[in-house]
């Protein structure tokens, strides 16, 4: 079996190995203290801890055998003995580790995933003061969604992009969208001669506006290039990444033709009276630095029944939202009765997003 040096492989700044060193150094000053003669050399003792350990080479079973009970009894240590900002940090570490070796979402059990969101919740508490509600709701039977823009409606007004963030907790500091809006001219339908920066007044004459996001592709490339498969499609089109299992390697980013995904160089900020509380896992949850994101057709209130913030921010009407499989629903009359059209369709993508003008 390959060995190798556990300092050297965990020797990174985080908190886990902050917490084992804090424990390393207690363990040795109250071993000077008492001389080797009190009840901490009794290997029954459930708080002594082997720093020894922490110098030797291990194979990689055995380290992580150790990093996790010796989290779990530094949090035991911390409960006996710390202010109680120090127990939160001990909690935080150990929430840490058991959020690092869980399993990719889809393999999860129900118990699994209730467990994960629970730790979850609580991180954001210690580290954000806001305990929010983060849903596992699953893809309804029956239900393929898909998107219709009115190119004629749209003014370029940008209500859509801060509703967007708002909803879905983007990241402040960088200004992250998910949604991209563009100034064309009439006549021309390349966006490489678009402005997606423009700061006049709207609508400017002469000028259309188109909006682009994740299109949700029935063939996502995006989706088949992950070395990890920490993002798929889920059975009513949504296209997800999992957060946790994502190494933010930005194949994914690559290889979408729609410049839709977007990736965490730095943590994340957003103000705690700003964030969101109501939250999906596969969604609009905290994410963390190094990490791919992405508009996800709001799963979070989709799946309860609700329109995208876009849409129901959008002050002209410019946007549809809906079930591509019910027969009824005001998208699929867009789909029968409007002359529309997608972009890039030459690639074969099939995006679930469709324009079209009055």
């Amino acid at each position: 079996m390959k060995k190798f040096n556990f300092r050297s492989f965990f020797g990174f700044e985080s908190s886990a190995t902050n917490e084992l060193n804090y424990l390393k150094n207690k363990a040795e000053k109250s071993s000077d203290s008492c001389g080797g003669n009190c009840s901490c050399e009794d290997p029954k003792d459930e708080n002594a801890i082997d720093t020894g350990a922490l110098n030797k080479t291990v194979n990689r079973r055995e380290a992580l055998k150790f990093i996790r009970n010796t989290a779990t009894a530094g949090a035991a240590l911390a409960s006996s003995s710390f202010s109680f900002g120090k127990e939160e940090k001990a909690e935080r570490a150990g929430i840490k580790m058991d959020e690092y070796f869980k399993s990719n979402y889809r393999l999860m059990t129900d118990k699994e995933r209730e467990a994960s969101i629970e730790r979850l919740e609580r991180l954001s508490e210690i580290d954000h003061g806001v305990r929010p509600e983060i849903k596992g709701t699953k893809a309804q039977p029956n239900t393929l969604y898909g998107y219709a823009f009115n190119i004629s409606k749209c003014q370029g007004y940008g209500d859509c992009i801060e509703a967007c963030v708002e909803e879905n907790n983007q990241d402040r500091k960088t200004n992250m969208q998910y949604i991209r809006m563009f100034e064309m001219e009439n006549g021309h339908l390349d966006l490489e001669e678009g402005k997606a920066d423009y700061t006049h007044m709207v609508p400017a004459e002469g000028h259309f506006y188109l909006g682009t996001q994740c299109f949700q592709c029935a063939n996502p490339p995006c989706t088949t290039v992950c070395p990890v498969q920490a993002t798929w499609q889920e059975p009513d089109g949504i296209v997800v990444i999992d957060y946790d299992w994502c190494v933010g390697c930005r194949y994914c980013e690559a290889a979408c033709p729609y410049w839709a995904r977007r990736f965490n160089w730095n943590e994340p900020e957003v103000p705690a009276k700003e964030i969101n509380k109501e939250q999906h896992y596969l969604g609009n949850r905290l994410r963390t630095k190094g990490t791919m994101e992405k508009c996800t057709f709001c799963i979070s209130r989709t799946r309860e029944g609700l329109q995208p913030a876009c849409a129901e921010a959008c002050p002209t009407g410019a946007r549809t939202f809906g079930n591509i499989l019910d027969p009824d629903s005001e998208l699929n009359y867009i789909l029968k009765n409007k002359k529309v059209f997608r972009l890039k369709e030459d690639l074969g993508t099939e995006p679930k997003f469709w324009y079209y003008m009055d």
